[in-house]
């Protein structure tokens, strides 16, 4: 019988100050919802504390003009657009969650565990390296998967289930064959890239691939790509590392979205992530705005992880 893994809960109170207003839907009651669901685990997992990173950190995927931009914003009160919020203490939330995926993979690194669950917001997969948008502020995997080159993770594979394309991941490593990105996504669905058609461009060509999921699909079209299309390309491409966009506005419950997925569907989807190879995995919470849904979801995911 295999031995149980390893797994980090990486998160902070710190998360909930990022105020988007009474009625945005990324909202602090998501991370609040999550850490009760989760509860009945928490024996299980190794509990960690995020970091505050530096703009060092930022600039390994971001602008000096995007970050000095989200640092106003913060200070001024000034949202980046309709849906993009900053807060009096969006900046500083910002570094930490970016933070937390440092902390996940220094812990991979010096073997204190094989997995990690970054439970933050803002989330990221939106930002691109010159703009924040779509509730992102930094793009949190992102720089994630930079930072796991720098202390030697040379491959990267970024699997992306969430139901938004993450246009701002797939633009950051568009020519780059270093990053593999690999997206599940909903058609005709914000932010409108994201096409199976787009596969990078030079050296990058091949290592991005996106899968559209048509609008009432369910559990039997998602796992299709899971089992069938996902683990010839792990195998193909090796990747010393597996880094995860967990989006869970995929479910069936979600008001932002409209797929048919169900939680057993969803728990079914990360077991056949986490048997494609044995490599470190690093999940960051993206979407996911039926909070009830949300917090059984993430309970679920640290289920199979811990396995």
């Amino acid at each position: 019988m295999p031995t149980a893994k390893k797994v980090a809960y990486i998160t902070d109170d710190i998360y909930i100050l990022h105020d988007t207003g009474a009625m945005h839907p990324e909202s602090p009651q998501r991370l609040e919802a999550i850490n009760k669901a989760i509860t009945p685990l928490k024996e299980k997992l190794v509990s960690v504390s995020p970091i505050k990173v530096s703009k060092d950190i930022l600039s390994l995927v971001h602008s000096e003009e995007q970050i000095e931009i989200v640092s106003l914003a913060s200070e001024s009160l000034e949202s980046i657009d309709s849906d993009t919020i900053c807060s009096q203490n969006s900046y500083s939330v910002a570094c930490v969650a970016v933070g937390a995926g440092i902390v996940a993979l220094d812990g991979i690194k010096s073997r204190k565990f094989e997995r990690a669950f970054c439970a933050v917001r803002p989330p990221g997969h939106h930002a691109t390296p010159k703009q924040s948008m779509g509730f992102c502020l930094f793009n949190n995997i992102a720089i994630s998967a930079r930072y796991a080159q720098s202390i030697g993770y040379e491959k990267v594979m970024i699997i992306d289930f969430d139901v938004h394309h993450g246009n701002g991941t797939q633009d950051t490593f568009w020519e780059d064959d270093s990053v593999f990105y690999f997206s599940t996504h909903q058609a005709f669905a914000y932010p409108g890239t994201g096409a199976e058609r787009d596969k990078g461009e030079g050296r990058g060509r091949g290592y991005t691939q996106n899968y559209l999921l048509m609008p009432e699909s369910t559990d039997v079209e998602l796992l299709e790509i899971y089992e069938n299309d996902l683990p010839p390309l792990v195998e193909d491409f090796n990747p010393d590392i597996i880094l995860i966009s967990a989006g869970y506005d995929l479910h069936e419950s979600d008001p932002l979205a409209q797929l048919n997925i169900t939680t057993m569907g969803i728990s079914k989807m990360v077991r056949t992530i986490l048997d494609t190879k044995d490599v470190p995995f690093v999940f960051f919470l993206e979407g996911g705005y039926d909070v009830r849904a949300l917090g059984e979801n993430v309970k679920v995911t640290l289920e199979e992880m811990i396995q």
